[in-house]
């Protein structure tokens, strides 16, 4: 079994689902998570690869973000399409990314992306909130 496959448990994979699901309730915004085992790239420029291949940036405001983590690299990104990019502030991801960083620092890998997921829905919703014509346009499943 591979270090991927070893990083969360079917059940922890489950409550991250879960967690994209409540985060996506509250805004337009679409939360995607992505986990491999490393890159030969830069870890930005992988993220921004990901994020062309699971076909992010082609919602209806620009609004996707990709949540990126390389396993065996200890290392993740989180990335934002152009429509959050132009308006929000230039940091806008660093309590996200802060939150992330604490709960993986301590090994608590599922519980950095919950919180991750859910605080990155909660900044998305004072930008773009839900209206009503709103559809899922992207899948919650975690992308290998």
């Amino acid at each position: 079994m591979s270090k991927v496959e070893e990083f969360l448990s079917p059940a922890e994979e489950k409550e991250i689902i879960s967690a994209i699901r409540v985060a996506e309730k509250n805004t337009s915004g679409e939360i995607r998570v992505h986990i491999e085992a490393s890159s030969q790239k830069d870890h930005y420029e992988r993220a921004l690869e990901v994020f062309h291949l699971l076909k992010m940036d082609n919602t209806k405001d620009a609004n996707a973000v990709l949540i990126y983590v390389a396993v065996n690299d200890k290392k993740f990104v989180i990335y934002g399409d152009k429509g959050i990019n132009e308006v929000v502030p230039k940091n806008f991801w660093n309590t996200t990314k802060d939150i992330i960083q604490q709960n993986f620092k301590q090994g608590n890998f599922k519980q950095g992306i919950v919180d991750g997921i859910l605080k990155a829905g909660e900044e998305l919703q004072a930008h773009f909130p839900w209206q009503i014509d709103d559809e899922n346009e992207l899948s919650n499943e975690i992308s290998k």
